[in-house]
């Protein structure tokens, strides 16, 4: 019976990672299509109510709205695409700005905006009330989560996958075993706290908000919040994977039980990842879902494996894993970033869909940021290629002495921290509506 346990596991993780493939994809950014009265319409006295309709269908509670930053009573408007909002009478002003906001029900991202209203038969000396904002306390902290998120997966997945293909007996490596645990611990926090900001952010509340039980019992009812849990639960199963590693070891790695256990969550991470991003956005879903999947799996191998020559293979300065890991982390990079410019353009023709609206939007204009940054990271990784190959033929003759290890750790570095910043624009897209 003990034998046939992980078996089991192994069958229950493939059939659940082959489930979460199958999934649809959460899409589609919910926008203001018209409002009653029209945007900008000259209005004699303040409106008794104001009608918004919206291009997909929403929920009253996900509708936002405030007029000189107080929350106003939001109610369906006719139909599951309008809401309607009874405006409170203004005094003294010659303006009315409604500042609202839109959680999609299906991605979870915000959508937000401002209608104005001049009323011509109020005084003109006073100003427009200021137009509220959501806090940007809880924007950069969405933000972070998920560049953490992202960076912890890179990790975990990349580090797995280091050790099954390169570097079998590195799982017994002290500081190799650290950084798996810390990027797992890393990753469940993250998946922990990101829908609770992204709600926040979406309901234009504080970070105190984000811990509130009733933030994530009203998120559990969206198709969000049904994603968000699942990437908890891939979590959860990676642990176990993870377990099975650090107490076997280098028996572990190299049994195939284990390694198909550890595809089936990498295989759930990676999806319940890109599930909720902007990937299925455009004509063709499902390349774009496809697309992201290879995306993210080819950071999380370039990644993943420059952290564990950074602080697993380099620090034990070892000739004859010198020689074996970096050659074949070469080539295994090479794939890899490969794999991450043909994925990149199917996700750039997928999300932004023209070249006016990737040179004319703020999200394009991000978007090629990251790409010239991650031109920058592969031009340097190219021009080096041949001093790392000196290099690692001196380091070997020399048995891994210091002064020839040394050079490796500071190119390594450099290349890792440039993929950060390439993750970090990564993060602020995510959070971004794309510029179509």
């Amino acid at each position: 019976m003990r034998r046939r346990a992980p078996f089991l596991l192994t069958a229950v993780l493939a059939a659940l990672a082959a489930l979460l493939l199958a999934a649809p994809p959460a899409s589609a950014h919910t926008e203001l299509m018209s409002s009653t009265p029209d945007n900008g319409a000259r209005l004699t006295h303040t409106p008794a109510t104001v009608t918004l309709r919206f291009s997909e269908p929403v929920d009253p509670a996900d509708v936002h709205i405030k007029v000189s930053g107080r929350p106003l009573g939001v109610r369906s408007g006719g139909g599951d695409k309008a809401v309607e909002v009874t405006v409170p009478k203004t005094s003294g002003q010659d303006r009315l700005v409604l500042d609202w906001q839109v959680l999609d029900m299906e991605d979870g991202h915000s959508t937000s905006g401002a209608l104005s209203f001049p009323l011509t038969a109020k005084p003109s000396q006073s100003s427009a009330p200021p137009v509220p904002q959501p806090a940007e306390s809880v924007h950069t902290a969405w933000i972070t989560a998920r560049w953490t998120g992202y960076l912890a997966l890179a990790l975990y997945v990349g580090g797995l996958a280091f050790l099954a293909l390169l570097w079998p007996q590195g799982a017994g490596d002290r500081r190799t075993r650290r950084v798996l645990t810390l990027s797992w611990a890393a990753g469940l926090t993250a998946s922990l706290l990101t829908p609770g900001l992204q709600s926040a952010y979406g309901a234009l509340g504080s970070l105190g908000d984000v811990f509130r039980r009733a933030t994530y019992t009203d998120l559990l009812g969206t198709e969000v919040g049904v994603v968000a849990a699942c990437r908890v639960l891939m979590w959860v199963l990676a642990a176990i994977v993870l377990a099975a590693l650090l107490q076997g070891a280098e028996r572990a790695a190299r049994s195939p039980g284990w390694r198909v256990g550890a595809l089936a969550v990498t295989v759930g991470l990676l999806r319940t990842a890109g599930m909720t991003g902007h990937n299925s956005e455009g004509t063709h879903p499902g390349w774009g879902a496809v697309a992201d999947l290879v995306h993210l799996l080819g950071v999380s191998l370039w990644l993943g494996g420059l952290a564990l020559l950074l602080f697993g293979v380099l620090p034990r300065r070892r000739p004859e894993e010198l020689s074996a890991v970096v050659s074949g982390y070469s080539t295994l990079a090479g794939v890899s970033v490969a794999a991450i410019v043909a994925a990149g353009t199917v996700l750039t023709w997928q999300v932004v869909g023209s070249y006016d609206a990737l040179v004319g939007t703020g999200y394009g204009r991000l978007l090629l940021l990251k790409l010239a940054v991650l031109a920058l990271v592969l031009a340097v990784a190219q021009r080096s290629r041949g001093w790392v190959r000196t290099r690692l033929d001196i380091a070997v003759l020399l048995r891994g002495d210091r002064a020839t290890v040394r050079p490796f750790v500071h190119s390594v570095a450099a290349e890792t921290g440039l993929v950060l910043v390439v993750l970090a624009a990564t993060s602020w897209l995510v959070t971004s509506a794309p510029g179509r």
